[in-house]
């Protein structure tokens, strides 16, 4: 199965249905299944940005982040290409989709990036601990 290394918390936001975008600088031709892999880092200010967010789940603490380990299993039904950004307040895809919100605020959409959309997200029971790669990669479920 693809999998893709995502730093914390936006994995645990795609896991916990609170991101359903995957910002990167290129796309993917890839669609179906993927395996959200939490990366080793947390990115601390973002944690702090997003405290009610991750609150709302019970999550008061970084240290409640998995790390290096699957956590969830998505559905990439498409990638989008941004083409516009209205000065961060929201963005516009080739496709006519826009976000706003708090999706806007979990994501990088200058214009030229994707957005890749994910649904029907999967929470693993238990994370499975697992070396992540980049770009996509190949997770082999033991």
């Amino acid at each position: 199965m693809k999998a893709i290394t995502i730093k914390q918390p936006w994995a645990t936001l795609i896991a916990l249905r609170e991101k359903q975008f995957e910002t990167r600088s290129w796309q993917t031709k890839h669609r179906g299944e993927i395996a959200i892999h939490s990366g080793k880092s947390i990115d601390k200010d973002a944690c702090i940005a997003f405290t009610n967010v991750l609150k709302k789940h019970g999550i008061t603490s970084i240290n409640q982040l998995p790390t290096g380990a699957i956590i969830a299993i998505a559905n990439l039904v498409d990638c989008h290409k941004v083409i516009t950004d209205d000065y961060g307040i929201k963005a516009h895809m080739h496709s006519g989709l826009k976000i706003s919100g708090n999706e806007y605020d979990f994501g990088n959409y200058d214009e030229g990036r994707y957005a890749w959309e994910l649904d029907n997200v999967k929470v693993l029971d238990k994370p499975i601990l697992t070396k992540g790669q980049l770009s996509l990669w190949e997770w082999k479920e033991e």
